[in-house]
């Protein structure tokens, strides 16, 4: 978000935590992007603030609390509050528990093991989502309109489409098992807190193979996660890399840099495998 927004949206937040009688006096932006994530204090809220067409909220909170019930590692809606998303002043914003970090990090096996817990859960739960593949082509549209991203280059556009289309073919032709997924499992969507492991941000929830959810992982967790198709998983790092290319070239996202992100994904890809994980390139470009 911008500036102006990013001080309506904090805003916001504070007045919601206020109706519902938290003292939120103060406020810090953890995460800002296309959402922004800010910790209200001394109440110690964690909010999440979207405008309505970025985000599925109620999905998320439905989601979240039945996978409560199964005590999954996931973190948990603000108790103090209604288990709904609130609206005000154009920002859609849901409450959750904050968790202060207790490591910088998650070791692999603790990661991998909270993953295979998550989707053990996940396989429990009757739920409408997206297909993985809905992703796909949101990300498609995007190549293919010069509106959509009018800074994308002809070849860049042409390569981009092709890697999606055949993809997409590749994957959903391997014919694996599909079940509910995170979505994007990624670090920066996994906490280390004194309960453990926890995932967040449930609204990417998707149906797809285990190696969807995977591919967004560092590479060291496929090998403490069981009974993993190494191919599929190439396959799939492959896939997120194209989408989030696309992604970064609409002219609508906010996510900082996102060209410098769009073209180091495409180059990546036009390298051929083997594939680098998301956290991998994440890594990467974070640090040039």
């Amino acid at each position: 978000m911008q500036e102006p927004d990013v001080r309506r949206a904090v805003a916001a937040a504070m007045a919601v935590a206020a109706s519902v009688g938290l003292d939120a006096r103060d406020a810090v932006v953890l995460q800002n992007s296309n959402k922004l994530t800010v910790r209200l204090t001394p109440c110690e809220v964690l909010a999440r603030i979207a405008p309505p067409a970025y985000q599925v909220a109620q999905l998320e909170i439905e989601i979240a609390q039945r996978l409560a019930e199964t005590a999954s590692p996931v973190a948990a809606l603000e108790p103090r509050a209604a288990p709904r998303p609130y609206t005000r002043d154009g920002f859609v914003i849901t409450l959750w528990t904050y968790y202060a970090s207790v490591t910088p990090e998650v070791a692999p096996a603790d990661y991998a093991k909270a993953l295979v817990q998550l989707h053990a859960d996940m396989r429990r739960l009757k739920v409408t989502t997206p297909h993985f593949t809905d992703r796909i082509t949101e990300a498609e549209q995007i190549v293919a309109s010069r509106d959509q991203s009018p800074a994308l280059a002809d070849p860049d556009r042409a390569f981009l489409g092709g890697a999606l289309r055949r993809l997409r073919q590749t994957i959903t032709d391997h014919g694996a098992p599909e079940q509910l997924l995170h979505g994007e499992p990624h670090p920066g969507n996994l906490l280390s807190t004194r309960h453990g492991p926890l995932f967040i941000d449930l609204e990417t929830c998707c149906r797809g193979s285990v190696e969807f959810d995977l591919a967004h992982a560092p590479e060291d967790i496929a090998l403490h996660y069981p009974g993993v198709d190494q191919a599929l998983l190439s396959n799939c790092r492959a896939l997120v890399l194209a989408m989030l290319a696309a992604w970064r070239w609409d002219a609508a996202d906010e996510f900082p840099d996102g060209p410098r992100w769009g073209r180091a994904f495409i180059s990546t890809l036009r390298q051929g495998p083997p594939w680098p994980s998301l956290d991998a390139m994440t890594r990467r470009l974070a640090g040039s």
